[in-house]
């Protein structure tokens, strides 16, 4: 039995389908897990994988025509799932450029603005982020400040985003702003007078990503930058589900990465005459990870066939991303005590995985958020 999994999901994949899964895997092995730790040491994104990214056509991947492959949901999962077992910074900028950022144009966007960027994100020649946290907080996006008023045929935004994946790479904002009509989205372009986006320093969590703080001081965006069909949350939000359900596959990956490292060790660690996994305490540790990834690996895997029916849910997602980051961080961090006192090096991988998983349960929607989310599905009483 494949000890990362144990129900065999890989057999009930089709054989595209284990194509993206192997392709990425190559990528994530060869070009990803040499240079990784210390890009997350030195607190550095490794922008020179965004070209071999694209080349796979792992940007917009979900998305058809305009330079994207148009792949099934389930492939969309193992991509992320690959990413994040190498690290959920690469993870994140895939699932910000794709579901974030080239969704809300291929969604809701007019005809020239998706001629205008997809392409071009596509082939990774334009970044995008996505401006929707704010500085007071993230789980009431209905009380956003930011705000867009018109001004003939334009309209100038003044307001802050905060915690923004990709925010001082990124060559486009999509920005959600509070206007007369209903909260909107706009498309913001690097340079533009009155936006800065400056890089947040000292993380502990996510140090090989980008996040940025995003500010607007009179910024004029032109009426043919406005995202023409959408008003109001219904247009971010399901931006997010795009992005919740890439995360519910990709900490998947995470805890793998930390369980085949652990397995590896606590075979190869004697103790007190005999090798560590021969413990019982040990054992039912493994187990327990084991048990708790492979429910996870079938949650994901029926929540792709519900993306792919048409069926899919946001509470759906929201249970998903709710267990299995849950999962994938507790795993992390009982990987890293039984590594012992190795557990805090960063030569193995699970503190660099505790710590980002840190961050990926918290946003899009904390576990709180998820919770209350089937609460309500539940009594069909609102408890936010």
């Amino acid at each position: 039995m494949n000890p990362l999994d144990l129900f065999d999901v890989a057999g009930a994949l089709s054989e595209e389908e284990r194509m993206v899964q192997d392709s990425v895997a190559r990528l994530v092995d060869e070009k990803v897990l040499p240079i990784i730790q210390k890009c997350f040491e030195e607190h550095h994104f490794p922008k020179e994988l965004v070209p071999e990214l694209a080349s796979l056509g792992l940007l917009g991947s979900s998305l058809k025509g305009y330079e994207c492959p148009g792949l099934n949901a389930i492939s969309y999962g193992l991509i992320c799932q690959e990413l994040e077992r190498g690290d959920s910074g690469i993870r994140s900028f895939v699932s910000v450029q794709s579901s974030l950022c080239m969704y809300p144009i291929y969604a809701f966007g007019s005809e020239a603005q998706k001629q205008k960027y997809l392409p071009r994100m596509a082939r990774g020649e334009v970044i995008g982020c996505f401006g929707l946290t704010e500085p007071h907080g993230g789980s009431d996006p209905a009380n956003m400040k930011t705000h867009a008023k018109r001004r003939g045929t334009d309209w100038v935004i003044n307001g802050a985003k905060m915690w923004i994946t990709n925010g001082a790479i990124a060559d486009l904002a999509i920005v959600w702003a509070q206007t007369p009509e209903g909260i909107r989205g706009f498309l913001i372009e690097k340079g533009t007078p009155g936006f800065a986006a400056p890089e947040i320093e000292r993380k502990f969590s996510l140090r090989a990503s980008v996040t940025s703080a995003l500010f607007f001081d009179n910024v004029v965006v032109p009426q043919e930058n406005v995202l023409p069909d959408v008003v109001g949350l219904k247009g971010p939000l399901s931006c997010l589900t795009q992005a919740r359900y890439g995360i519910a596959w990709g900490v998947i990956g995470a805890a793998q990465a930390c369980l085949a490292q652990v397995l590896e060790y606590s075979k190869t660690r004697s103790l007190f005459g005999r090798p560590l996994a021969q413990n019982q305490a040990t054992q039912i540790r493994l187990a327990e990870m084991a048990r708790g990834i492979t429910t996870a690996q079938l949650l994901a895997l029926q929540l792709g066939r519900l993306k792919d029916q048409g069926t899919l849910q946001p509470t759906h997602v929201s249970l998903a991303k709710w267990n299995n980051c849950r999962m994938a961080l507790e795993v992390a961090r009982d990987c890293r005590d039984l590594l012992g006192a190795a557990g805090i090096s960063a030569e193995f991988v699970p503190i660099r995985h505790m710590l980002n998983l840190e961050s990926v349960i918290t946003y899009e929607g904390t576990q709180t958020i998820h919770q209350l989310t089937i609460g309500r599905a539940l009594t069909g009483l609102n408890a936010f």
